[in-house]
Order: C-alpha cells, then structure tokens, then sequence
C-alpha cells in the first residue's frame, strides 16, 4: 500500500513545457504581497488566483485580453496583459477589510466566505506576546483554554474537547499520532514560538479537511518562510533574540539566519530556554502551597521543609529547538520547501504527582517524564498550473519521531520504574484546488498516515543497580494507519451568500499484538479495520456593511489509537486502566450559528452558538480484567477500569467577541467564552464533562504609535464548583482548593497585565511586560500546578536587515 502511494506521489510531479509570465500583485501602500486575488479575464472563462505570496502566472491568457484583478478587500482593476509587467498593485478598500485565512479550507480564503470560525495570531501578535511556550501562545488567542500539569505543560481546551480529540498540525504536516492520548498531552510545547509565522485556530469539527482527532477544533501552526534574494541579489537577514523572566527565572535566547538568493533561500533558527523552578502569587488559597518536598538523603526518602513555601520545588527544566528550512523556486510553476525540525526537552517533574499524598504521606518519591524529543523532516512541494484538473496542488511528504518515557519510584522504595515509547509516523499528503467559473472554488485531496509504536518497559533498584524487564506501557510494534479522501466546494450562491460544503472518507486499520506481554490477557492481539464517512455544509451571508451571518453544520469522528486500544496499564489514585480490544469510532454532530454586527465602522460585536452531540463516546469507566472489577496493583487494592465506548456527551457554548478602534491609535479587544456540558454513561448516569473549563475571558486596550506599543489587559476565570466537576476531577482534592464541606473546587480568579514595547531603531526593540500585577495565587482549572505570581519578563531583540 505505501509502495503504490509513493509511486502515485511520483506521477503527480509533472512538469508542463508552457512559457510563463509571473506577476506579483502587491497592496499600493504597504508593498506587501496580496494572495487570494482573482484575475479573470473579460474575454474567456479562465481564472487564476494568487498564492500566499501575491504570485500569479498569467501564461495561459492571451496577449490582448483584459484582466481583471478583484480581491474581497481592495478595489479592482482592469489591465490589458500585454501592458501588465512584473507587478501590479492594488488599493484597500476601506468598507470590505477583511483577513485572509488557511485553516478552513487548507488554502488562501478570505474570512469573508468561510462559515467557519477562525481566530489567528499573525507574527507581529506572537512577538509582542512574548510567549514562552506555544502553549502559552495559543492561550493569548483568547478561545483556547491551557492546562498545565506540570510548568513543561500545557494541554489545549476548545469548546469542550482536549487532547486526542483536537488536532494540531505544523506547516500542513499532522502532530497527533498514535499514542495520544484523552489524558492532558503535553506535545504543544515542542513548538518553538519564535519560528511561528502565524497560528490560526479552527473552532469547532474540522476532520473533514484534517481527518480523525479534529472533533473540537484544529491548532495550526504555519513556520517563517525563507526569503529569497532580491533583483538577482544575495541578501543576509537575521535576528537575535535575549529574553529574562522573574517568577520562573527564565533565562532564553534565539537566533534567526536567512539567506537569501534569485532561487534559493535558506533560515536557520535555534532557541534555547532555561526555566527555575516557578513561583506562585502571594494572595489566594493555602491549598496550593508547597511546604515541603521529598529529597533522597544517607540513602532515605526525607520530607524536607520547604523555606519558601511559594516556590514550587522541582517545576524547572530547559529546552532547546532547532529548525532548518530550504527554499527552491524552481519556475514560475514549483515552489519547493524542506523543513527539518528537532526540539528536546530535559527530564521534567510531573509535578502535581509529586504533591500526592496518601494517608498524610507523600506517595512518589520521585515521577518525572524523560526527556521529550520531537523531530520532523518535511518536503512541499507547491505547483501552479492552468490544467483541466487543478490550478494549484500542493505534494507534502513528512516523516516524524517522538520519544518519551515515564519515571516513578514511591516514597520509600528502592525500585524505579520507567517505561520508554517511540513513535514513527509517515505522512502524504496531496491537495488540489480548482477555480471554476469566477469564484466557486473546489478543494480536494488524499492523504496517507502511518504510526509504528515502540515500547519498552524496565525497573532498576536505586541500591543494588539491578535491572529487570517490567511490562511495557503500549503493547510493543503496535501500528496504526489511515487512508483518505476528501473534497471541498466553495459556490457563491449570491454576491453576498457563499456556500461551503464537504466529504471525506476516511479508513483507519490499527494492529495491536499483546503476544510479548508480560501479564495473562484474555487475547493476543487487536486488530481494527473501520471507515468513516463525514460531511458539512454551511453559509456565509453579508447582509449589509453592517451585518453578517455564518451557519455550518458537520459530522466528525475520531477513530480509537494505540492508547485508547492498547495502553496495558496506567495508574492513577486507586485505579488502573487495562486494555480494551473491542472500540470503535466516536461520532460527532455539531452545530453553529454566528453573526458579526458591526456597530459603526470602528466596533464590530462577533457572537457565536454552538452545540455538539457526541455517540458511541471513548470513556474510562468500570471494567472487569479477568472477571474480577478490583485488583492488587503496585501494592494497592485498585478498581479496574478501561476506555469504552456507549457514552454520549452534549456540549454546548457561546463566545463572544468586541472589538472597538476608540481612535486611531487606541483599541479596546474582549474575548468571552461559556461552555457547558455532560457526559450520560451507559447506565444512564448523568455528571459533568471532563474537558469544559469554566467561563473565561480576557480584555485589551491597546496603544500604538510609530515606536511606542502598549497593551493593558485583565484574564479572568469563573468558579467550578464541587458538583460541576467531572468524577474524575473530585477524585484529585490535592491539585484543588477547598470549599466549606471540605470539598475540592476550583475557585474564580483575575490577573492584571501590562506588556509595553519600544523600537528604538529599525534593528533595535525591547518589550517589558509586568504578569499578574496584584500576585493573585491561582490555579487554572484542572491544572497541577499554579500559575506564576508577579512575573517581569524583559525581552530585547537586534535584527540585522
């Protein structure tokens, strides 16, 4: 099956003898590049559009025709082809701004036309951000919610999803893989924020376009792009990069190369981030203070006093990023780009296991992840053609490797215990589009993914350095592997109302053998073989300048992986989880409805209302291994449970955006978000749905000058109470807050933020940002570790242009 998908990937790469004309259409006062402009021409049927770079070719019209250039948000122009040159520029159309976006469709589309809800991050915005992680950086688009287990952490929330159940890619290429899993997920954390050109979140189902996972929403991140050279010219840009925070003690530095020649460009970006262990804020609850720790001392675990109770022993650890990128413009008609990226991290506590307790005692003397590594090799390739089948198509092919291990030794025990995964995945994927008419688009593709996992479990005893083979985490040389097709259609019904509506089928083919497990299963192997079929369809209806309308509806799906199927044991507070063979897929009904009114020219309100029914869900709940519902595992009496399906879930939500331009240089931005849910087991048996955070929000009011930049904001988080937690989460009283019974909750809380940045020169800029200006003490729900206190974060960057 691979050796046919390679040998079709091959024959897509055909090269056309056709002699070309490029073009590059530009906005007339900034001179940056415009895609998505439509060039038509008035005396035949074709059309052609330009690509994220503003490039056209205009080979296939004749010398004598007029063209048309027409873009949602400039104003139109006609030229003759013969009189056009190398350039043409366009003006912006005041009363129809609009932003050009990729995660709706995997292609340039206005936002205009998309039913779908987009938020994006653009370079300038993640700069001033000053992220640490990407997770961070999702966090400041003001519609995701981050929980973090651990100061290495940080696992996404949209609207109601988590984990396996949201899907993030990187410049096109799949990140979720075989072994992700419905506990919080760490792996955003491998993207390094500084090579992030723009981040652009799909609210809501998008498997569709992206396949298995995308149940709640799709995490896009697009890298820097190597800049060639100008007018035949070798140029040299780069950038450097210090910056110091105080509650972590960050200490991080990034340098950035390019260079630049008429064909061939090349970026090279390292970064490399240092963090001590975090402190809290001053003012909330005592519940989350640290006041002592385990150290090993004489060769006993000893409770050892913490002197400063705030800082949270044992949260530090670094992390270095690497990413290579290569540019070809072969022709007119070939872009060609590498990418290689590698990140590591060092050995990091999971800390909120470090703080269980268990008859007053400290149960893990230690517990703390390996160090997580993350590679990807990645080839695009990028064609423009006047062909019957397609005007673009876009070829990627990537290859990735995770490694991650888990260490844990209890309190007063000489055995540690580690188990060790890597995963191999494979991708191909082939998309086309096909401008028909003058703008109904059709977006279509294949895609082939691959996982192989291995796995490997030891302990040693800490005294006797003696090693022994202990069961392995995932049953080892699992695969898992997913076949695809997909088409999208784009017809604009009327001037004003764009339709949007597609199909995928997808088949998924997962093996599991159990064969080399050390423990006495009921079977020996697992094997899956399902498909899925799912749709959408949705409208995008202007009313007027000042009133619009988006309404969708889909179907989405996840199929199970290697750690719903296949995990052999994984403990938490007396339980643990065993395998289950007998899953099948998880299906998604979800609806929305938005309208964005704008007010006057300068505010505009975006709401939107939402609603998923979720069948046949992926649940942990009671099972029974070998007939028996409790076992003895790790000296503990523990309840059996597994992943099942036959549970549905509803959720259900709103969001709300303002955004008003007070003057010419001052903005006021709030972001507000409701969700709801609750998960309905098999028994009938209603409770709260794990992965729905409380109400929260944000609000900005920005300054900017020709070098000043200031952004004066306030995040704030409702109360979940005892009974809106999950069962789950009632079962964690030690990453809680107590309320008057005694019972875990997890309280309201507020931050108030300021973030100023300078340039001093064309090379030259500094951001100062003061976090959590009152040192409010706080958790965010579900998360292991608190926040950071008062936290001064200096950044000052030097480009050389």
């Amino acid at each position: 099956m691979m050796r046919l998908f390679l040998m079709f990937f091959a024959l897509c790469f055909r090269f056309f003898p056709v002699f070309a004309q490029e073009i590059t259409v530009l906005e007339s006062k900034t001179n940056t590049p415009i895609p998505e402009v439509y060039i038509y021409s008035k005396d035949s049927a074709h059309t052609v559009v330009t690509d994220f770079d503003g490039r056209a070719d205009l080979s296939y019209f004749k010398s004598a025709d007029t063209l048309v250039f027409t873009h949602i948000s400039h104003l139109p122009t006609e030229q003759i082809r013969e009189h056009i040159q190398d350039k043409i520029q366009l003006d912006v159309d005041q009363n129809q701004l609009s932003e050009v976006v990729i995660s709706a469709s995997k292609w340039e589309q206005s936002v205009n036309t998309t039913p779908r809800k987009v938020t994006s991050l653009r370079r300038k915005e993640i700069e001033r951000a000053t992220p640490q992680t990407s997770a961070d950086l999702l966090e400041n688009t003001g519609v995701v919610y981050v929980q973090k287990s651990q100061l290495g952490g940080g696992s996404p929330m949209i609207r109601g999803f988590s984990t396996n159940r949201l899907l993030i890619t990187v410049d096109g290429v799949r990140m979720n893989n075989a072994i992700f899993r419905g506990g919080n997920v760490q792996n955003v954390i491998s993207i390094d924020p500084f090579s992030i050109d723009r981040t652009e979140v799909l609210l809501g189902s998008g498997t569709v376009i992206y396949g298995s996972d995308a149940l709640g929403g799709v995490m896009n991140f697009y890298t820097k792009q190597p800049k060639f050279g100008l007018s035949n010219r070798r140029t040299i840009t780069g950038e450097v990069t210090a910056r110091y925070g105080t509650a972590t003690g960050e200490k991080t530095g990034h340098g950035m190369i390019n260079f630049g020649f008429e064909k061939w460009a090349f970026q090279t970006h390292i970064s490399y981030t240092n963090f001590d262990d975090l402190i809290m804020g001053s003012h909330g609850p005592d519940e989350y203070l640290r006041p002592s720790f385990v150290r090993r001392i004489n060769g006993v675990d000893t409770v050892v006093d913490n002197k400063n109770p705030e800082k949270q022993i044992d949260t530090g650890y670094d992390q270095w990023n690497f990413m290579q990128k290569a540019r070809y413009r072969h022709n007119d008609k070939w872009d060609f780009t590498a990418n290689f990226i590698h990140t590591t991290t060092s050995e990091y506590a999971r800390y909120d296991r470090l703080i269980r307790k268990r008859n007053g005692q400290f149960r893990s003397a230690e517990w703390y992840y390996g160090p997580q590594r993350w590679t990807m090799t990645s080839l695009q390739a990028r064609q423009r053609s006047a062909s019957f089948l397609y005007d673009q198509a876009k070829y990627t092919v990537a290859y990735q490797n995770f490694q991650e291990s888990r260490n844990v030794r209890d309190f007063g025990a000489t055995l540690r215990s580690t188990t060790e995964e890597n995963v191999d995945a494979y991708s191909i994927n082939i998309d086309y589009e096909k401008s028909l008419f003058s703008k109904h688009r059709l977006h279509y593709g294949l895609e082939y993914i691959g996982n192989r996992v291995s796995s490997q479990g030891k302990s040693l005893d800490i005294e006797s350095n003696r090693q022994e083979i202990i069961q392995s985490r995932y049953p080892n040389g699992s695969t898992w592997q997913s076949l695809a097709a997909y088409g999208s259609y784009l017809w604009p019904l009327r001037k004003n109302i764009t339709l949007q509506a597609g199909i995928r089928y997808n088949h998924i083919f997962i093996d599991a053998n159990f064969e080399d497990t050390l423990l006495e299963l009921p079977f020996s192997r697992a094997r899956l073989n399902t498909n899925a079929v799912t749709g959408s369809i949705g409208f995008n209806w202007t009313v007027s300048p000042f009133l619009q309308w988006r309404l969708n509806y889909g179907t989405a799906f996840r199929a199970p992986n290697i750690d719903d199927i296949g995990k052999v044991f994984d403990s938490e507070p007396g339980a643990v989880v065993v395998p289950n063979p007998t899953l099948k897929s998880e299906y998604a009904y979800q609806g929305e409805l938005g309208v964005k009114a704008n007010v006057t020219k300068k505010c505009y309100f975006d709401f939107s209302f939402y609603q998923t029914y979720l069948n046949n869900a992926l649940i942990r709940d009671a099972f029974t291994f070998n007939g028996e519902d409790t076992i003895t595992f790790a000296g503990e009496e523990s309840t059996v449970l597994a992943i099942q399906n036959g549970a549905q879930s509803r959720i259900y939500g709103f969001e709300a955006i303002l955004n008003l331009q007070i003057t010419n240089q001052l903005k006021l931005i709030s972001n507000y978000s409701i969700t709801k849910g609750e998960d309905t087991n098999r028994d009938g048996a209603r409770f709260p749905t794990r992965h729905v955070p409380p109400q929260f929000g944000s609000t900005h009011l920005q300054f900017q000058s020709k070098r000043f930049y200031m952004d004066a904001f306030a995040r704030y988080n409702g109360t979940f109470s005892f009974e809106d937690l999950a069962p789950s989460e009632q079962n964690k009283p030690f990453i809680y807050a107590q309320d008057d019974n005694e019972n875990p909750f997890s309280p309201s809380w507020y931050t108030l933020n300021l973030r100023t940045g300078y340039t001093f020169s064309p090379s030259l800029k500094t951001i100062l940002s003061l976090e959590n200006i009152t040192d409010q003490r706080y958790r965010q729900y579900s998360s292991g570790i608190a926040a950071a206190g008062r936290n001064l974060v200096m950044s000052l960057t030097y480009a050389i242009n």
